[in-house]
């Protein structure tokens, strides 16, 4: 019997009642990574030694997840996906994975990413492309890919993932799962690779909205080690979950989510459109007034420049230590500024340092005002739209992306112009630092599609009550991955 494609609740129940053991739930995962791995290159690496090592009730004793490979893990190979930490052992474990594994927690592999986080597409792990489960000729998008598809295919009930634009959600949407990131700093960064500091959150992705408040309830809290972590302990996402619904007012974007704004719509963007029609009928029969408002289109096309900006100015001051002294590997050369320029030139993929290039660019002194303190001063526009819509309303509901996954052979992936906005509305939930979670919402071209619900900060119960009664009344959870035929 299967047990990995279960609830943590019903696994946490059969482990209860001896019907099955710790020791089998690994194995089972085990055999799953190595099964997963041959077909969508999801892992870095698997823990074949993987052991339960901790005495603990806690509910998420004895299980296996995995663990993005962008945390610090003790002992275990934590490489970012890149060529430039291969074959670097951390000495000591992040704080959001300590904190899963005092209760118990079994980690049984570390997934593969875009290479440390930069990317949306699967594509850049020096282990090579991630693929779909649903459709391996298409992405997972990215970064937290291998955490897709390893919860999506069964390995496990969670895996953790990493969120600087979309990295969690988007994935999670494109694999039919649950992807949630709470509100910047309720769980600690101690221990993940740095990408932009003011962006990055962790969370993590399940295979329903209770999976998802189960663990981050354990991964949350206060940390002296991340000066921006803040005390949660009156946050119980797991209760939320039960309660009532507690939203009354939620609206949608119509410059966003309005057909007639994309003329040249693909067939897949309009049936995905369709759809988020369809669920917002849902929202309304559950009794939720849900209304339409506008922000300004200007405001939202800036929305992509804005990131790349940030992020990468962020990114090239994070990673300057990436010299291949301190630790990776060592380039080659006479003196130190020569092993330095060949370890970063033959360690990062070319998406990684055109990232660097822009990142240096917009930071010099002469480039400043134009570039890095004008995206600084939109970003503020962009949270200050969204913080003035809260005051009206508890949340923002917006579908993910422009449908389905895109191949990976580039053959569909033109954007059609005007759709950047759409497809990158949720950086928005990082600039702001706002709780924000994705949940499946329906198929195109029998592939899964999502819906984003986004909230104010420290509104993470309400996000999650909100998302917990909307899928049960769209009923997707708990979905596994099933490989749709080709003609």
């Amino acid at each position: 019997m299967s047990y990995m494609d279960k609830s943590l609740k019903e696994i946490h129940e059969a482990l209860k009642s001896n019907e099955v053991t710790s020791e089998e739930l690994i194995k089972e995962s085990l055999a799953k990574s190595h099964e997963i791995e041959d077909k969508c290159n999801a892992f870095v690496t698997i823990l074949d030694d993987a052991k339960n090592e901790v005495s603990s009730d806690d509910i998420l004793a004895g299980i296996p997840f995995g663990v993005k490979d962008n945390y610090s893990t003790k002992g275990v190979l934590s490489t970012g996906s890149s060529n430039t930490l291969c074959d670097y052992v951390p000495f000591y474990t992040a704080t959001a994975v300590e904190n899963l594994e005092k209760c118990g927690a079994v980690m049984v592999n570390k997934t593969a990413m875009d290479e440390f986080g930069m990317g949306g597409t699967g594509t850049t792990a020096h282990t090579g492309i991630i693929k779909n489960p649903w459709d391996l000729r298409r992405t997972c998008a990215g970064s937290s890919s291998g955490s897709a598809a390893a919860v999506a295919s069964g390995v496990y009930p969670y895996a953790l993932g990493s969120d600087t634009g979309d990295s969690i959600r988007k994935p999670a949407a494109y694999c039919g799962i649950v992807g949630y990131k709470p509100t910047y700093g309720m769980i600690s960064r101690y221990g993940l690779f740095a990408f932009a500091s003011s962006l990055d959150h962790c969370g993590v992705l399940t295979r329903s909205v209770m999976d998802a408040a189960i663990v981050v309830d354990r991964m949350k809290g206060i940390d002296p080690n991340d000066m921006t972590s803040w005390d949660s302990k009156d946050i119980h996402l797991e209760e939320a979950v039960s309660k009532e619904l507690m939203a009354k007012k939620i609206c949608y974007i119509k410059e966003l989510v309005n057909i007639d704004n994309y003329p040249n719509a693909s067939e897949e963007l309009k049936s995905h459109l369709e759809n988020f029609q369809k669920t917002l009928d849902i929202c309304k029969k559950m009794g939720l007034e849900v209304e339409e408002v506008s922000v300004d289109k200007t405001l939202l096309d800036a929305l992509a420049s804005v990131y790349v900006v940030i992020s990468c100015a962020e990114a090239t001051s994070n990673l300057s230590n990436m010299t291949g002294i301190i630790f990776g590997k060592r380039g080659s050369g006479d003196k130190w500024d020569e092993m330095m320029m060949d370890h970063r030139t033959k360690g990062f993929s070319p998406l990684i340092k055109r990232r660097f290039v822009i990142g240096s660019y917009v930071l010099q002194k002469e480039n400043q005002e134009r570039y890095f303190k004008n995206a600084q001063r939109v970003r503020r526009l962009l949270v200050d739209a969204w913080k003035s819509i809260y005051e009206k309303y508890d949340a923002v509901i917006l579908p993910v992306g422009l449908g389905p996954a895109p191949m990976l052979d580039g053959k569909v992936e033109m954007i059609h112009q005007g759709t950047e906005a759409l497809d990158e509305h949720l950086q928005i939930g990082n600039f702001g630092g706002f709780p924000s979670i994705t949940i499946p919402n329906g198929f195109v071209n029998e592939l899964p599609v999502g819906v984003n619900i986004t909230g104010n900060c420290y509104n993470d119960e309400l996000v999650i009550n909100l998302a917990a009664h909307l899928e049960s009344m769209i009923d997707y959870k708990g979905q596994i991955a099933k490989e749709v035929e080709h003609e």
